[in-house]
């Protein structure tokens, strides 16, 4: 059965620095879209400003679904990437 994806809250634009990382409201699930037409790097830290856990490669105009702890922040080198908080139905 395919799953559907439950909207939980407002799409923003990725903040572009690690001391303004957000975590989504603690979201567990985040959906991520690049709106460019340049790749960007998405990057996860412990807490807003804090040590890095990984990052990516977004590709241009690309969606992709992200799995973090709900204190984890994101952030990414370009605004023109966004996302916002989900969650997952049947």
């Amino acid at each position: 059965m395919p799953l559907n994806t439950n909207i939980l809250a407002a799409e923003i634009a990725l903040p572009t620095t690690t001391g303004a990382a957000t975590s989504f409201t603690e979201a567990r699930v985040v959906r991520l879209v690049n709106t460019d037409s340049s790749a960007h790097v998405v990057t996860v830290v412990e807490t807003q400003g804090g040590t890095g856990i990984g990052s990516f490669t977004m590709p241009a105009t690309s969606v992709e679904f992200l799995e973090k702890e709900y204190s984890h922040c994101v952030f990414a080198t370009n605004a023109a990437v966004k996302g916002s908080k989900v969650g997952f139905t049947h």
